[in-house]
């Protein structure tokens, strides 16, 4: 008998523990899920402020920026990204077509510092620029943290490969009196970044790979501006006196 109810309240004292130990882990889920909610609808304010306020900066902005295009655009016009045209320290670049037809190089950023502000105070900071050998920026793509860059389309790409690549035959395209025109265009793009246009503008990273060649060699200076935007891609300044 004693044997009997000593199992009685076993029994019911392992029922209570269980019931104990399952109201805790309910309690304990329904916490997590409420604090995981709290934390869901932080980030979606937070976004939602975020959207706003560059919304209303690059309403202010509308006639300083160039054309702004959005994502779903810059995907069609590079027929999702198909031919890419380079790799570098700012992101990954691709060929793209207008819609009337003309050619265009996408810039998509990578890694970005900062927020939509810096993004479009630089863009329609280069955006003013207007120099024979300054690549110019026919657009931008700035739509929650995809951002990108739409450039007029150099068909002959970069010096690097004219100067580096000594296997090939283009090389023999580049003789000394081209290389010298191609210089002295250089610096006459880099004067007009540091003196000729209404923003000072430093480059911090001149070397072959950001000089674009057109059709006829022109050269034209890419990439000025985004340092500011990637701090820790800087590799050198440039900056006469």
């Amino acid at each position: 008998m004693i044997f009997e109810r000593f199992n009685s309240l076993g029994g019911r004292h392992l029922i209570r523990v269980i019931l104990l130990l399952g109201l805790s882990a309910g309690a304990a889920t329904i916490l997590i899920i409420i604090i995981l909610g709290l934390k869901k609808k932080y980030r979606w304010r937070k976004k939602m402020e975020y959207n706003v306020n560059v919304e209303i900066f690059l309403k202010n902005q509308e006639f300083l920026a160039p054309k702004r295009f959005s994502y779903s655009q810059i995907k069609k016009m590079t027929n999702s990204f198909e031919v890419k045209l380079g790799q570098g320290g700012f992101g990954s670049v691709y060929r793209g077509e207008l819609p009337g037809g003309n050619l265009v190089a996408v810039k998509i950023l990578s890694e970005l510092k900062g927020n939509g502000k810096d993004f479009v105070n630089e863009v329609a900071s280069v955006g003013r620029t207007c120099h024979v050998n300054i690549v110019s920026l026919v657009g931008f793509c700035l739509e929650g943290r995809r951002r990108a860059l739409i450039y007029e389309f150099m068909p002959n790409g970069s010096l690097e490969k004219f100067i580096y690549d000594c296997g090939s035959s283009s090389n023999s395209h580049l003789g000394w009196e081209k290389l010298h025109q191609i210089a002295i265009g250089i610096a006459r793009g880099v004067e007009y970044l540091h003196r000729g246009c209404n923003t000072r503008i430093l480059h911090f990273d001149i070397k072959p790979h950001n000089i674009l060649l057109d059709q006829d060699f022109c050269p034209k200076i890419s990439d000025f501006g985004l340092a500011k935007l990637f701090p820790e891609k800087r590799s050198m300044i440039s900056m006469t006196d």
